[in-house]
């Protein structure tokens, strides 16, 4: 499991933040897999919480996840072998990070699985090759060696960043820091409100519907305004 402290250390009495990586180890979760919406439904319901994490937050890690249509992965299976495109858009704009919790969001999908299965005459199933497999990951966090020991290092450093990286510091971090913020946001606020409006373009980015590219572009473009704008002004 990713580690819970902030991503900074303290060199030479400077606040230095330190980059690191990630990648995910992904396992059977030992839940039944699902032919059916009748059955998504019953194993969601009792499933462990890291499986709706998984299928709903960490899709956008995976090498195979570029670019796609939906967002998680019961939107996909509904889509792409249920063949339900309406379900597959209910379950779509559930963003995980509107939700207080995992388990309003496993409520939620509930619900929408109900009130699907409630339009139905008959409950479709398919052949068990298309089975909906639940799986779940543990995030292997490790050190880059690589520091960024002032706010304006964020320029130079964030576009050299990984992808795996980005994630583990901004979508990542929403489930392990204290205000269920980023790690660039937790090391700027050391330095009060001097970088107040970095701090509030950073909250404007609606990251769970980015790609990890156009999450990573969005950084540096808010970083590169923020600096060039405190130039203009010195």
């Amino acid at each position: 499991m990713a580690q819970t402290d902030k991503e900074k250390i303290i060199m030479n009495g400077q606040s230095c933040f330190s980059i690191k990586d990630c990648a995910l180890i992904s396992r059977m979760a030992g839940v039944d897999s699902a032919l059916s919406i009748r059955e998504l439904r019953e194993r969601v319901r009792v499933c462990p919480i890291e499986c709706l994490y998984h299928h709903y937050c960490e899709t956008v890690i995976r090498p195979s996840f570029d670019n796609p249509e939906f967002r998680n992965d019961f939107s996909i299976w509904c889509s792409h072998h249920m063949g339900d495109r309406k379900l597959a858009e209910q379950l779509g704009i559930l963003n995980p990070y509107d939700f207080n919790s995992l388990e309003e969001l496993r409520g939620k999908v509930m619900e929408v699985l109900d009130d699907r299965m409630s339009e139905m005459y008959h409950i479709p199933t398919v052949p068990l090759s298309e089975e909906f497999q639940f799986m779940r990951s543990v995030t292997v966090v490790f050190d880059t060696g690589k520091e960024i020991c002032s706010p304006e290092g964020l320029v130079t450093h964030i576009p050299q960043m990984s992808l795996s990286s980005i994630y583990y510091h901004f979508v990542e971090a929403h489930r392990r820091t204290p205000g269920n913020t980023d790690d660039f946001t937790v090391y700027l606020s050391d330095y009060n409100d001097t970088y107040q409006k970095l701090i509030q373009a950073f909250d404007n980015i609606d990251f769970y519907f980015l790609t990890l590219s156009e999450l990573k572009s969005a950084l540096i473009a808010a970083v590169d305004l923020e600096f060039s704008r405190e130039a203009a002004d010195a």
